[in-house]
């Protein structure tokens, strides 16, 4: 069984790229698009302090619920919309295979 999912991923120029990440590292997804040299800052380091990895979830996955954390960052963030959630706060797991997640504007 393979240990590896993949996500689309669309940059801020509206290109989409199928990414292959692995799900036994124990990964988010800030972390794997940093990974891919993508341009997402993470400025936090990945502890929902900024929002700086905010990200849109295109797709219909379910994903866990935000955290206190995240919302009160998210609140303070620009170009916030619905789907809008923190890279970092998003585990890749089995569960995410095919998910489709869109890169925030830069602020």
């Amino acid at each position: 069984m393979s240990q590896d999912i993949t996500l689309q991923l669309t940059d801020r120029k509206g290109i989409t790229h199928s990414l292959l990440a692995p799900t036994d590292m124990e990964m988010n997804l800030m972390e794997l698009c940093k990974s891919y040299e993508f341009p997402i800052e993470g400025t936090c380091g990945g502890m929902a302090l900024c929002a700086s990895c905010q990200v849109y979830v295109t797709s219909t996955h379910l994903l866990p619920e935000r955290s206190d954390e995240e919302e009160a960052m998210l609140s303070e963030a620009f170009h916030v919309q619905e789907n809008s959630r923190l890279g970092c706060q998003i585990r890749l797991s089995q569960e995410l295979d095919g998910i489709e997640v869109t890169l925030a504007p830069e602020e």
